[in-house]
């Protein structure tokens, strides 16, 4: 059976699908476009909506606070100053971790501390990679307090068109327009001169209204300053001492050695004198014995 020849050739069927390509990718394109035109049109129409809803914003807030005036003011008063020290020993530092024994004993962990850091040690300041085992921390925290009254004026000026006492009032303010208010409580008007409250309101009055706030806040700021001191020197070593130490005892004086002879001024007069004394003395004593001898008889 013979075979049927095809219909196109091989280059005829490579340009058909080359045409065919290029059909599927410029509808393709096509159809991207017509997307992005849709979304470029839906986002024009956005940014038209937000620009229009801003303006009439910014009218209204305009015309309100034309209508209604605000005036601020803030009063200080005599600032407190309250100032605390903290002090303790550095027992470990590795890193960017710190650990501090404090004055009462107890171990205080600072993790992480930041590079930007700083401690005042002798004039000079250091960094956490500075600091040493031992040395002496001495936190300042000064810490003010300022007492202040923020008080607000508000002032509104029309005429009544509506009240509704003792809630709220509706008055047509000088551009023409209406607009209600509520009336805080105790709140007085100035009608001519007269101070009414809102039961006093009538329709066609021109009033005044003034309402003042004041709040009372306290400002209060924190000053940190971080002294330290390096650790004291290590103790010098004592030098080597031995154990008995030897004590050298000088010799006793040896006695002097009697002299030989007497010495050159010596002389036998003074004994030959003690003799002569003696004798005198003896003869005496034997004449009175034969007297008394002589007298008995």
């Amino acid at each position: 059976m013979l075979t049927p020849a095809p219909l196109i050739t091989a280059k005829e069927r490579d340009e058909v699908r080359r045409k065919r390509s290029a059909e599927n990718l410029d509808l393709m394109t096509k159809t991207l476009t017509k997307e992005e035109q849709m979304s470029s049109k839906t986002i024009g129409k956005q940014l038209l909506l937000m620009l229009t809803v801003g303006m009439v914003c910014l009218a209204f807030a305009l015309s309100m606070s034309a209508q209604v005036q605000t005036r601020t003011s803030t009063t200080s008063h005599p600032a407190t100053v309250e100032t605390t020290v903290e002090r303790g020993e550095v027992v470990y530092v590795q890193g960017n971790d710190l650990i501090v024994k404090m004055e009462d004993g107890s171990l205080r962990d600072f993790p992480n501390v930041p590079e930007s850091a700083r401690v005042l040690v002798d004039g000079r300041e250091i960094g956490i990679h500075d600091l040493k085992v031992g040395m002496k921390l001495a936190r300042t925290i000064t810490t003010t307090s300022t007492p202040k009254t923020i008080t607000t004026v508000q002032t509104v000026t029309g005429k009544v068109w509506q009240i509704s006492p003792p809630r709220s009032v509706i008055l047509t303010l000088e551009d023409g327009t209406n607009q209600q208010f509520t009336i805080p409580k105790d709140q007085k008007f100035n009608v001519d001169g007269q101070m009414v409250d809102a039961w006093g309101l009538k329709k066609g009055m021109k009033v005044s209204a003034t309402k003042i706030v004041e709040v009372p806040e306290v400002h209060i700021t924190h000053e940190r300053q971080l002294t330290g001191s390096m650790p004291p020197p290590p103790p010098a070593p004592a030098p080597d001492q031995p154990i008995l130490v030897a004590v050298a005892v000088a010799p006793a004086n040896p006695a002097a050695p009697a002299p030989a002879e007497l010495p050159k001024t010596g002389s036998s007069l003074p004994l030959i004198g003690l003799l002569g004394v003696l004798s005198l003395a003896g003869s005496l004593g034997l004449g009175a014995i034969r007297g008394n001898r002589a007298e008995v008889e």
